[in-house]
This record gives structure tokens, sequence and C-alpha cells, in this order.
């Protein structure tokens, strides 16, 4: 058995994929539109995992963009996606200058927690050990539910 991907239905796939590439940091793998079942998937990875994702040996979060609007609720009950990250900071103040709000702040400089457009909850967690803590994120409070 092996981890393949995980589905995630998104209501506007733009404004997903602004979010998952160009503030997340994701890489665009594959897409394929079907006309006939009337939707779209975007398959992405890690940078770390790009090379492998491209040769099917690293697993990859599939958007799925359903052409006839529907509304999803329920988010947080899907649990949520996490990514190991370098610096831990630096992807809170790439993420917050670019719009995100950072529900759960990295106070320990392991684990910090967004949200997608569609409401799923996104762990980022510090490669290795913590970093030390450092402000503004060490007395910054939760914001919203994550």
């Amino acid at each position: 058995m092996e981890y393949l991907h995980t589905m995630v239905r998104v209501s506007d796939l733009d404004q997903s994929l602004d979010f998952y590439c160009n503030k997340l940091g994701l890489v665009e793998i594959n897409r394929k539109d079907s006309e006939q079942g009337r939707y779209t998937l975007v398959f992405l990875a890690a940078p770390g995992d790009a090379q492998r994702a491209t040769q099917n040996k690293a697993p990859l979060v599939e958007l799925t963009y359903n052409w006839d609007p529907e509304a999803y609720s329920g988010g947080r009950n899907f649990g949520h996606l996490a990514y190991r990250v370098d610096d831990i900071y630096v992807v809170c103040r790439r993420l917050q200058d670019g719009g995100v709000v950072i529900n759960r702040p990295p106070r320990d400089g392991y684990m910090a927690f967004i949200r997608s457009p569609d409401n799923v909850s996104i762990e980022l967690l510090q490669r290795g050990e913590p970093l030390p803590p450092q402000e503004p994120w060490a007395s910054m409070p939760n914001t919203g539910e994550w």
C-alpha cells in the first residue's frame, strides 16, 4: 500500500490556486479537464516533492473543481493537511503578507495552522527542532478555528 493523494473540493479554482501555489508554495504537477464530467482536477505537490511527484513517487493534493456551483461546508470535519517547512516564521510571514490569516500562530516555533479559501485546515510544522520563540508570533493570539 502507498499513499497517493488527498482530494479537496474547491469552489473557486483561481482563488484556490492562488492560495495553494502563490501563497502556500505548492507546485502544479498535472491538470485534467473533463467536459463530460464537468470538472477540473489539479494535482499539486510540495516543492521538495515535485520531482518525485512527476514520477508518481510522492503524495499529492488533488484540487477538484466542479464546474456547476456547489456550496461546500464542513472543512473542519475533514481534519487537516500537514506540511513540514524549513523556517516556520518565514513561511508564516510570507503567508500573512499575502493576506492569509494565521489562525494558530507558531508561538512555540514549531506548529502553525492556516485555512484555505474553502476552509480546509492546514498545519505547518517546523523541520527538525522548534525554533526559539520570536515576536510577533510568541504573543499573537489564535484567530478563529484551526
